[in-house]
């Protein structure tokens, strides 16, 4: 009995890959590399972000050496960033960098990049980690990529990421004024001054710092 199994077996396991083995490939085979860009880029066009992905994936991984390859990689951080997914978006840019360093459209992926963060800036009351993060890849590209058309754009961003940082540390530095820290309150005011001088805030600034200055001497004089 046991011979008999072992002589129809391999019968048996051609005849599953016969009917069953088409299936499994040709999903892979429906579409060539070119036809799988060609889809994904109509649905970008189309503002179909979510079929545009689905397509540039299904290229990137069934024909990961293809020509269209590298355009799907870039899409795919193109589409996440219009679908507003900014974190996916900048993992897609920063693989695409990784992969190919020397790629002509790298400017504009550390561009993108500190678009992901520009685009999620807060008011000046809040956290301002995405200022932070915008402006460390766009003096990247700057310093990197002085030439690229993407530097220019990417100095204007950096003018309102040191606005914001400024407003903010003026707007802490007067809620510790208000609350009588009047250290806490200088040393946010002398940041203005040190880091933000030619932003315009460092004029408010200025009129605060010998105010806190005498509360501080008047707090030291109170003590004595």
């Amino acid at each position: 009995m046991n011979l008999r199994k072992l002589f129809y077996f391999p019968i048996v396991l051609w005849l599953v890959l016969q009917l069953f083995g088409c299936a499994w490939f040709q999903t892979k085979e429906e579409k060539t590399a070119r036809e799988l860009a060609e889809d994904g880029t109509e649905a970008f066009r189309d503002k179909d972000y979510r079929k545009a992905i689905k397509s540039f994936e299904k290229l990137k991984d069934w024909y990961p050496f293809s020509q269209y390859s590298i355009l799907a990689e870039l899409k795919i951080g193109d589409a996440h960033y219009h679908l507003k997914e900014y974190e996916e978006a900048i993992f897609a840019y920063e693989e695409f960098e990784n992969l190919h360093p020397k790629n002509e459209a790298v400017p504009y992926v550390v561009y993108q990049i500190g678009r992901c963060y520009f685009d999620r800036l807060y008011s000046i009351d809040r956290d301002q980690t995405m200022a932070r993060e915008a402006l460390q890849a766009f003096e990247r590209l700057i310093h990197t990529y002085p030439a690229s058309s993407y530097a220019k754009k990417a100095k204007e961003h950096i003018t309102v990421c040191n606005r914001n940082l400024a407003e903010h540390e003026f707007y802490v530095g007067m809620f510790y004024y208000k609350s009588k820290h009047y250290k806490a309150a200088l040393e946010r005011f002398n940041t203005v001054l040190r880091s933000y001088t030619d932003i315009g805030v460092h004029r408010k600034a200025l009129e605060y710092i010998p105010l806190c200055q005498d509360g501080i001497d008047n707090s030291v004089r109170g003590k004595n």
